[in-house]
């Protein structure tokens, strides 16, 4: 999609932080394990060595001393960290250091770095970049905490709910920062408050907006000077929509993360089955990520139409190919030199037609066996209120207890439909509870997961003669309008994002259930129609009320979203719709992805014992490894020359030819002997030229330090 992608801007601030600590000369790189994690994301490790970098290393493992060469040290602000850091300093294992953290170092710990002399004598610069955040898309932006969801839910975690906002706070404002954006800030507040967690988004919120202020205040230039109208941050929390993480979506991103065993870690990655995969695929994991032209670009499709889609694009690649197609006509040199020429970028584009295709036909043939497109009418009805002729639906109970007769019908599919029976019918007798169990056989625990959502806000018993009204789950539910696609009769639902999105860019945001968190500052521009104005045109006060929609030539404005609890596919897809509907920069950030599967482990776990849960807050605090502070051994003298001549005879036999050894990388990838690099300047903006010998010592020296899967 068109816009500014999060993944260039942290990629660009990393290299430039880097660049910027180049005085001409060498330089190592130390990382600590959760930086490494950050840099890998969006950094190659040759982008990184060719900025003058010798070498990387981690700070945390044994490392030979260099007190002839810099170090940059781009470390996370943790205690134990601030030990391997103050163990080189004491040691003064480089020349000089070049300080970065990846976010705001903590108040104790900058106070221990401000009080030590060893520090003062030996730190040459010191920063903080703001970027302790994933981009996992363009516009999607991860913490990778899925612990997030207990700790701000599980109510024995009440105690840990303060400090982690507080951390929650600073990496939405890194990624303010970053984006250059000082935004309005609106955040959700339910009108009927039944949870404890109700309020949850309204201190985030604020926590928010005080470290935006602060950082504004000790930073005077930011935010940067843009045309770019003002930027807003939305702030929701799972209780906003507790029916997007249970239905079956059935866009490619979405489905493929409900239905196929995707491998996810630092990245994605797909094994294709036995009968779909091809030669090149067969037991190896391919990895899905930005990098995929044909994932980036059929992703939000739905089932439908890839298929059809995707075949048409792959014969359109076929067609620019012309070199690699069977042909009659005999080779000539030149027909060879065009294709070994595009071999790699063609080989590459087939690989991901044919990885997306076995994708593809996996996940259709588990939405057969599984009798999803049942499923999937009933839940539409569910949801949106109205069948598939946008009517009333009629016989609902019926409908939800023969799927749950029916043995084809998987049971974490029927613990699905159960629950979203419960929350269109806003709570059942607990009998009826029991009842709609037993016909779906689950077994006893499953209804923890029922009865956990109360701390959703869901309200799961309901009373005999109960006169309450109806709790709408789905926020700002709209009229469902008919289409003629036939892919509305299971795709009639949107996500409340979408709904809560498209209001704001309209200016039609409810303030009571989206307050800002300064009303008589930022209320009359959040109302005004946000889309036709910046904050140029508010200053000149010129008439916009002519105009229908923003300009393709102005700066887009950017709409933050922050997703407390964890987001869904459905919502990321809603994001990207939003931003192309309406000529905006969507940017929905989260603490970690939910599939309907993780959400409804999380939600059985929010009544199991604490420490079962293994929370980062519950183990023990790392500590920085004891050989940091051992004292170094002194290098061993060199040994006495002999007084008894040696015979040439005898030399000649310990002569080796193509003697490596002094070549020889050791375990730890780096040499105990760095040798000067060369120092001859190159033309072009004074960079050093590499010799190939130095060239040859770097291809040994790039030992895969970031752990790409090969």
């Amino acid at each position: 999609m068109a816009g500014t992608s999060v993944i260039s801007i942290q990629q660009n601030i990393i290299l430039e932080t880097i660049r910027g600590t180049d005085l001409g000369e060498w330089k190592v790189l130390l990382l600590d394990g959760e930086s490494r994690k950050l840099i890998h994301g969006v950094v190659g490790e040759d982008d990184i060595l060719a900025l003058n970098v010798s070498n990387i290393e981690q700070i945390e493992e044994r490392r030979p001393t260099n007190k002839e060469m810099d170090a940059v040290y781009l470390l996370s602000p943790l205690p134990h960290i601030m030990d391997c850091l103050m163990a080189d300093l004491e040691r003064r294992r480089y020349r000089r250091t070049f300080l970065v953290w990846t976010s705001l170092l903590p108040p104790d710990l900058q106070a221990r770095l401000d009080r030590s002399a060893m520090a003062k004598q030996q730190i040459v610069y010191a920063s903080v970049l703001n970027v302790d955040y994933y981009p996992r898309e363009s516009h999607l932006i991860t913490f990778r905490d899925p612990w997030s969801f207990p700790t701000l839910f599980h109510p024995a975690c009440n105690h840990l709910v303060r400090r982690h906002m507080e951390e929650l706070a600073q990496k939405i404002v890194s990624l303010c920062v970053s984006l250059g954006e000082y935004p309005t800030i609106r955040y959700h507040n339910p009108q009927k408050r039944s949870h404890e967690a109700s309020i949850l988004c309204s201190h985030l919120a604020r926590f928010v907006q005080t470290q935006l202020d602060q950082h504004a205040k000790y930073n005077t230039d930011f935010p940067p000077l843009s045309s770019r109208p003002r930027g807003v941050l939305i702030i929701a929390d799972r209780s906003l929509d507790l029916f997007a993480p249970l239905l079956h979506e059935f866009t490619y991103q979405a489905m493929v993360h409900d239905l196929l065993p995707l491998t996810e870690g630092d990245k994605i990655y797909y094994k294709p089955s036995a009968s779909q995969a091809g030669k090149a695929q067969k037991d190896k994991d391919q990895e899905i990520g930005e990098k995929d032209s044909v994932w980036v670009k059929f992703r939000h499709l739905h089932m439908k139409d890839l298929l059809d889609e995707m075949v048409k694009d792959f014969n359109a690649f076929k067609a620019q190919n012309p070199q690699f197609a069977d042909s009659e006509n005999p080779a000539t040199i030149n027909s060879i030199k065009d294709m070994l020429a595009g071999l790699p970028k063609f080989q590459q584009g087939k690989e991901a037609y044919s990885l997306h295709l076995s994708m593809t036909q996996d996940a259709m043939n588990v939405f057969q066996e599984r009798r999803l497109a049942d499923i999937a009418s009933v839940e539409q009805s569910l949801a949106t209120g109205l069948d598939e002729d946008y009517k009333k639906p009629k016989n609902l109970a019926d409908q939800v207890i023969r799927l749950l007769d029916d043995d084809a019908i998987e049971f974490p599919d029927r613990l699905r439909l159960i629950i979203q029976y419960l929350l269109y019918r806003d709570g059942l007798l607990p009998t009826d509870i029991q009842k709609l169990l037993a016909h779906a056989r689950l077994p006893a625990q499953d209804s923890e997961v029922i009865y956990n959502l109360e701390l959703l806000g869901a309200h799961v018993n309901r009373a005999l003669k109960d006169s309450r009204p109806a709790a709408n789950y789905h926020f700002g539910k709209k009229e469902v309008q008919p289409q003629a696609s036939d892919e509305s009769g299971l795709s009639r639902f949107e996500p409340a994002l979408k709904v809560v999105l498209e209001d704001h860019c309209r200016g039609a945001l409810d303030e009571n259930i989206f307050p800002f968190t300064k009303p008589h500052l930022d209320a009359t521009e959040g109302l005004i129609g946000q889309e036709h104005v910046s904050q140029a045109s508010l200053r000149s006060a010129k008439p916009t009320w002519a105009r229908t929609r923003p300009s393709t030539t102005e700066p887009r404005q950017r709409v933050m979203v922050f997703m407390a609890g964890g987001a869904t596919y459905s919502e990321s897809r809603a994001c990207y719709e939003v931003s192309q509907s309406f000529n905006k920069d969507v940017y929905l950030s989260t603490s970690h992805m939910l599939t309907p599967s993780l959400y409804l482990r999380q939600v059985g776990d929010l009544s199991v014992d604490r420490r079962r849960l293994d929370l980062p807050a519950d183990r023990p605090q790392p500590r920085a490894p004891d050989h940091l502070f051992e004292k170094e051994m002194p290098a061993p003298p060199p040994p006495a020359p002999s007084d008894k001549a040696q015979a040439p005879v005898e030399g000649m036999q310990q002569m080796r030819m193509n003697d490596d050894r002094a070549h020889r990388k050791p375990i730890n990838g780096t040499h105990q002997h760095q040798p000067s690099p060369p120092q001859s300047a190159s033309s072009a903006g004074g960079r050093l030229v590499k010799d190939k010998d130095r060239e040859g010592e770097k291809k040994k020296k790039k030992h895969n330090f970031f752990g790409s899967k090969k």
